[in-house]
Order: C-alpha cells, then sequence, then structure tokens
C-alpha cells in the first residue's frame, strides 16, 4: 500500500535537546578517520574562530536521523521500515556544530512519491540551538521497496 500523501508538509514535534559533547565529537571524527584538529583540539578550533571544537559535517546525522525516526515509525503513515533503504543524504550549514551546543530537531515530511513500484519520501530536518537559531538542516531520502513479485508479502490469498 503506498504512503498517505497527506502527509506531506507534516512536521513534528521537536526533540528533547541533545547535549554536544567534546567527547562524542572526539569519537566520531576518530571513527570516519578525519583528523581535522579543529575536532579535538579547542585552541585548534579557537584560531579558526571557533569557540569550541566543532564537529565534522556528518555529526548531525546521529541527531537527524534519530529524529527521524519519529516519522518512520509513524503507524498511521504507513511506512514498513523492513523494506527501507537509506536513498540520499544532504546538509546545508548555517553554522558548524559545536561542542557544548544542545540540539533540538523538528522533522517535516518534504515529499512522498511512488516511482518503480518503491516509495520515496524526503524528510527535512531543521536543526537548531537552545537560543533558537537555525545550525543545519539536514535532508534524508529514504526509499521504500516495494513487494516483489512472487513473494509472501504480495501473494494474496484467494481461491
Amino acid at each position: 500500500m503506498p504512503l498517505d500523501k497527506s502527509f506531506i508538509g507534516r512536521s513534528y514535534p521537536p526533540t528533547a535537546p541533545y547535549e554536544v559533547g567534546r567527547e562524542k565529537i572526539r569519537e566520531f571524527a576518530e571513527a570516519i578517520g578525519d583528523t581535522n584538529p579543529a575536532y579535538t583540539d579547542a585552541e585548534a578550533a579557537k584560531e579558526h574562530g571557533h569557540p569550541d571544537v566543532i564537529a565534522p559535517p556528518t555529526f548531525a546525522f546521529a541527531i537527524t536521523f534519530k529524529a527521524a525516526e519519529e516519522v518512520i515509525h509513524d503507524p498511521a503513515l504507513g511506512l514498513d521500515y523492513g523494506r527501507v533503504v537509506h536513498g540520499d543524504q544532504k546538509f546545508a550549514y548555517a553554522r558548524p556544530v559545536r561542542a557544548g551546543d544542545r540540539l533540538s530537531v523538528t522533522s517535516t515530511i518534504e515529499a512522498i512519491k511512488s516511482l518503480g513500484g518503491n516509495d520515496i519520501i524526503d524528510i527535512r530536518g531543521d536543526v537548531h540551538d537552545e537560543s533558537g537559531e537555525l545550525v543545519v538542516t539536514a535532508y534524508t531520502k529514504l526509499v521504500a521497496r516495494g513487494a516483489e513479485a512472487g513473494s509472501p508479502a504480495s501473494e494474496t490469498k484467494g481461491g
């Protein structure tokens, strides 16, 4: 069953604040193999005009994808997460994520379309700090693969 297109434009309540810590940033930078000193050394970050260490650009995914789970698991939307693959991810930054930020995410369904038997949903995650300043917007595209012909999910009972 296709996704309910009446959900286009629906926004979900902001998440509880996520406090960005220096150690989380360091661990993330290490995990992705990025040795930029602005991610681990406050003095190096200050030399580049930042008040503290900053996070690598993809760090925001951990925060925004967790917020998108509210959309994904909304039973009224009708998304079968077991059939979902991550289609695309983009970020538009107003400023870098910094250690000490307390960030909340508001997720909005931007688009829903069907293509080749698959449902495609675009979710925008607007990330704001405690003062309400926009820090980054994440654009996530998810593809819910259609049921394959002959699979148990696509077969109907009857005679």
